[in-house]
């Protein structure tokens, strides 16, 4: 899949508006929305070529939840020696991502291996941010696997709806950009 650079600007854009307008819920006016941080790393691996937007939006995460906690009174709970987990979390669905960049085509039978990559992502995603946090934070005293596993089992389906549903409204995004340009196309080669 070829992006031209006009393209990724937009769609970078987008994807840090997104990310801004819904990370934890720290702006009120949009804390309806569930978060689309997970989504975001995973379209970006998608649809940005360059490395750098990998970091870029660790900056842009870790900036938005100091900001949150230095100046919008949002408790700093999640922030524990876990917290840099989230890299690695985040990574693997910026992996998967790139996986399904290499294995792009418009057509139906390209939708399963994107749902095994989002199911596959996601779950890595849970277990190390949620199991990090649960085993390494300091804040839960007597971990087990059988606890871990019973939260995960709790919190992982709302997890994975919010990638889907993020991911969902981008495929149809992508879906219909694509006809309004070959409608265009198609239009330009008619024309007298």
């Amino acid at each position: 899949m070829f992006l031209s650079v006009q393209r990724q600007i937009i769609i970078g854009f987008i994807l840090i508006v997104l990310m801004i307008l819904t990370r934890g819920n720290h702006f009120a006016a949009f804390n309806q929305l569930p978060s689309a941080s997970w989504a975001v790393f995973l379209l970006a691996g998608f649809y940005l070529s360059s490395k750098w937007v990998f970091p870029a939006l660790l900056i842009l995460a870790g900036s938005l939840d100091y900001l949150a906690i230095t100046f919008a009174g949002v408790s700093s709970y999640c922030v524990s020696p876990a917290y840099p987990l989230l890299i690695p979390a985040y990574g693997s669905l910026w992996i998967a991502g790139r996986w399904c960049r290499q294995r792009y085509a418009l057509k139906l039978g390209s939708l399963f291996p994107l749902t095994i990559a989002v199911t596959v992502s996601t779950a890595l995603c849970t277990v190390i941010s949620s199991g990090g946090f649960y085993f390494f934070s300091g804040r839960y005293t007597d971990t087990t696997l059988f606890e871990f596993g019973q939260r995960f089992s709790l919190y992982f389906p709302d997890y994975l709806a919010n990638v889907v549903l993020y991911v969902s409204i981008a495929m149809i995004s992508h879906v219909l950009v694509l006809a309004f340009n070959n409608m265009d196309v198609k239009s330009k080669n008619t024309l007298p």
